[in-house]
């Protein structure tokens, strides 16, 4: 997922990446080789944070795997599967809370 920030004036904006378009270009970096059991993902890339919302909080791709019930990916696309469930979860659990709602109140 992606959100615009606020519009500058002063330059073009660019989009937050975070959940699995975040995962996306992080593991562009890494070279994981397919099909990949959940241990060697971690051992490539376990150490990755991820941004699972626009507010910044984060993930490690260990965390995420540890959540996701997959042990086994044929390819990219299915790890992007098995842990999008977790992404969502922690963006909607946080999204949830007293500070985040009053954060989206203040316009900076």
């Amino acid at each position: 997922m992606g959100v615009q920030p606020p519009a500058d004036d002063t330059e073009e904006p660019t989009a937050i990446e975070f959940g699995i378009a975040a995962l996306d270009a992080k593991l562009g970096e890494e070279s994981i080789e397919y099909p990949a059991t959940a241990r060697e993902v971690r051992e490539q890339a376990g150490h990755i944070e991820v941004p699972y919302n626009s507010a910044g909080h984060s993930i490690t791709v260990d965390e995420a795997l540890e959540a996701a019930p997959a042990t086994r990916f044929e390819s990219e696309q299915d790890l992007f599967n098995a842990l999008h469930p977790t992404f969502e979860r922690k963006r909607e659990s946080t999204s949830n809370s007293l500070l985040t709602q009053l954060r989206a109140l203040v316009p900076f």
